[in-house]
């Protein structure tokens, strides 16, 4: 049984955004994007450090699990790491040229969910199977679907938490790929991972991150501070 929650913001994880959100006002569908014109930078070493260049390692990165139809109403499913949560209702996410960004275009609507310590091996499965090559891969995952009520976009029964998102813009790059930004319509959770109160618990979930510099999955860990809190305490020496 999945029970529908709805929250004024979503405080899902803390993520790091490698796309920008946009204009919410903006209703258009596909956008031309512009990209600017790269300068080069002559880059200085920090002292002190040991310095990389332009390799970045962006920490956290979610291990989102995007679902989409196809024109055969076919589920498929992939992981992505360059996205989050960018304002009240909505997310973003960088995509190259997939079977999912084909999806995307078509359908105007997908899910998403995130993957977790118990289901990483399925996870993991979608994100280096392509639907192109393999198109029953969630099935061959042993997963199973349900057809979302608020958008033309399947729910993996499987992920306990899942947001149902309708397309805001769409812009596509010259390779194929494309930077999306969805508008959150649900996001429902099956009780189990539901605290006494019935908000989730993430400690429950256990979802995991992607660890760019190691190259694995990390579980995101313990609690170690109230948010909007543990900063008080300066606050409350300075008034001292």
């Amino acid at each position: 049984m999945k029970k529908s929650i709805k929250y004024s913001a979503l405080m899902l994880t803390a993520t790091v955004l490698f796309a920008a959100c946009g204009n919410k006002e903006q209703k258009s569908e596909t956008t031309t994007n512009e990209n600017p014109v790269e300068e080069k930078v002559d880059v200085k070493d920090v002292e002190g450090r040991k310095n990389f260049g332009d390799a970045a390692v962006i920490t956290p990165l979610p291990a989102i699990m995007i679902a989409t139809w196809d024109e055969n109403q076919n589920p498929d499913v992939m992981m992505a790491a360059w996205g989050g949560q960018c304002g009240p209702k909505h997310i973003t996410f960088q995509l190259s040229a997939h079977k999912t960004t084909d999806n995307i275009r078509l359908k105007k609507a997908f899910t998403i969910s995130f993957a977790t310590k118990d289901d990483i091996v399925q996870s993991d499965y979608f994100g280096i199977v392509s639907g192109n090559d393999v198109p029953d891969k969630v099935a061959k995952a042993g997963f199973t679907i349900t057809k979302s009520p608020n958008v033309d976009a399947p729910i993996i029964n499987e992920y306990k938490l899942t947001l149902e998102c309708k397309v805001v813009t769409f812009d596509e790059d010259e390779n194929g790929g494309a930077r999306v930004v969805g508008e959150i319509v649900n996001m429902s959770a099956d009780e189990s991972i539901l605290d006494e109160e019935g908000n989730i618990d993430l400690g429950k979930l256990q979802p995991v991150i992607f660890d760019s510099a190691k190259r694995t999955y990390r579980v995101v860990g313990e609690k170690v501070a109230d948010a909007w809190g543990a900063g008080k305490t300066i606050i409350e020496k300075e008034v001292k």
